[in-house]
Parts: C-alpha cells; structure tokens; sequence
C-alpha cells in the first residue's frame, strides 16, 4: 500500500525518428503531455509537509520546468541531422534540443523520471502522451 500524488505539464515540440519506415520518419510535431505519479508508503510525520508525501508545489515545479525546457523546440537524436541542418535551422534561428536517444514517448518517459529521481522526488512513474489517446509509461516498482 502507498499514497500517490499525480500531476501533469504539457510542451508542444517537433521531433523525428531516423531510421524509422513510416510517417513519423519525416519531422512532425505533438503536444504532449507529462504525467508524474510521487508516492510513498507513509506520509511525512514532522515539519511543513506533515501529513503529505511532498508538497504538491514542488512536485508541480519539478514537472512544469522539465516540460518548458523541452516547450517549442525541435527535438532530435544525436548523430541523426548532418551539421549542414543543424546549421541551415540555427542562422533560421530555430531552437534545437539534442539528446542521446531517439526521441520516443517511452525514452522521454524514462528520461523525465530520472531528471525527477535526480532531485530526490519520490517519482513511481511517469506517463508521457504523444497524443490524448495514446502513452508511454516508465514504471519502477
């Protein structure tokens, strides 16, 4: 048994999948959404957060800052733009994220949970949403 706190953010950016056969090989954009589940077994017994897993503001800040440093940018995998792009995008002045993996829902989730796990938060999983309907879920038990 455990308490649980949800919260979510949401950033809208671009991203491709190089070597993949299909539509999402070709530069595309998404609104997606982070959704972060804290918990614990026992609530915290002394101090501000007595009776709480963690305050609901810390939690929400972790999240929302995460979600506004991926906001409005094209994200990609290292290695996958010739430098040609990346500079064609820069002098256009568009803004770049490289990251060192393919820019999936399921590596975004485990890449969120363990920036939250990074600042001590009691992270259970995190869900992210390419699409209202459809999610990747990283889940540590």
């Amino acid at each position: 048994m455990y308490y649980s706190l949800k919260t979510s953010a949401a950033f809208d950016s671009a991203h491709f999948l190089s070597g993949y056969e299909g539509k999402c090989a070709n530069l595309h954009g998404h609104r997606w959404t982070i959704e972060v589940t804290a918990a614990q077994e026992s609530l915290q017994e002394q101090g501000q957060c007595r009776g709480m897993v963690i305050d609901f503001g810390d939690l929400k800040k972790a999240v929302r800052r995460i979600a506004d440093d991926l906001d409005h940018a094209t994200i990609y995998e290292e290695g996958t733009l010739r430098e040609a792009t990346i500079s064609a995008f820069r002098e256009e002045g568009f803004r770049l994220i490289a990251l060192p993996f393919r820019p999936t829902a399921e590596c975004f989730a485990k890449h969120i949970y363990e920036l939250l796990k990074q600042e001590n938060l009691p992270v259970r999983s995190v869900a992210v949403y390419e699409t209202p309907e459809n999610c990747a879920v990283y889940e540590v038990e």
